[in-house]
């Protein structure tokens, strides 16, 4: 494996080991899950697989690209996950959140290393509308030339969060955080746009409203 596949590999771990003990800490019931940009999901479905609490979860994957909808979806049926929706939905816009949110637990994997500074200080102080009292956000980044790590983690505390948790690979590169939002919940406000990807790659409302 690549230099490039074992960091994401060990992202993956790490993002997924956050995951299950946020359900662990969960309380008794239903918990609700949103995962934005979620690929294949993959950080959700390895989670959720074999926990003993996967069967309370509700859970969103929300991404626009076809192909890895229909692999989330399948994925997902294949373990047995019947909790899980895939929405083909930009996850820029927060019309995709609907009906998903106040989320438990909040994943925010592989989007600030992909969009502008502003950006990423819109969408965290966003946070919050997505989130239920005391949720839990985890999210990605990486330390490339601006740097912006240590002013995503400010800015979550500007947003009411309180850091459970922040693990960067050995070589300082990659990083994970695990934020819990200590602060009041906000309502959703529809037709938000939190962030833009370079190209458009996330240009709008959903695609579809089921999954594929």
């Amino acid at each position: 494996m690549s230099s490039a596949g074992s960091l994401l590999s060990r992202r993956g771990e790490v993002v997924q080991g956050h995951l299950r003990a946020g359900l662990d800490r969960a309380p008794a019931g239903g918990v609700r899950l949103i995962s934005l940009c979620a690929g294949q999901g993959r950080d959700v479905i390895g989670a959720l697989r074999g926990h003993p609490r996967r069967h309370d979860v509700r859970a969103r994957l929300v991404g626009l690209d076809e192909r890895n909808a229909a692999l989330a979806w399948q994925a997902a049926r294949a373990a047995g996950l019947h909790g899980v929706e895939v929405l083909r939905a930009g996850a820029g816009l927060t019309d995709a959140c609907a009906g998903a949110v106040p989320a438990r637990i909040v994943l925010a994997c592989g989007i600030f290393g992909n969009i502008t500074g502003g950006d990423i200080r819109a969408t965290v102080a966003a946070l919050p509308s997505l989130c239920a009292a005391g949720a839990l956000v985890l999210w990605t980044g990486h330390r490339s030339p601006p740097g912006l790590t240590p002013a995503i983690r400010t800015w979550f505390g500007e947003a009411g969060f309180r850091e459970e948790a922040f693990d960067t690979s050995p070589d300082g590169f990659m990083s994970v955080g695990a934020h819990r939002l200590a602060g009041e919940p906000a309502a959703l406000a529809l037709g938000q746009r939190l962030f833009t990807f370079p190209g458009g790659t996330e240009p709008g409302p959903s695609q579809a409203t089921s999954s594929p």
